[in-house]
């Protein structure tokens, strides 16, 4: 018995650690090239749509955020009077 599960665990360990990977490009020249550019956009808007996406949702998110402090803030300053 425990000879059948030892040669189950050797079979799972190299079925796990001998599976081929997956080539991967390397990307990092291309967007080294491309964030070192000289154009006059901020380096937080470089990456396309997707950083200007993130970057107008964080700004909304503070604008909120700062907001609703404001708002409690006042709230908690003026607390309304009891009749």
């Amino acid at each position: 018995m425990f000879r059948h599960m030892a040669a189950l665990q050797q079979v799972a360990r190299r079925s796990i650690c001998s599976s081929a990977r997956r080539q991967v490009d390397n990307k990092v020249p291309q967007k080294q090239k491309l964030f070192q550019e000289d154009n006059g956009m901020p380096i937080h808007l470089k990456g396309g749509s997707s950083d200007a996406l993130l970057y107008r949702a964080t700004m909304a998110l503070t604008v909120l955020g700062v907001g609703y402090t404001l708002y409690e803030l006042l709230k908690a300053a003026f607390p309304q009077k009891r009749d």
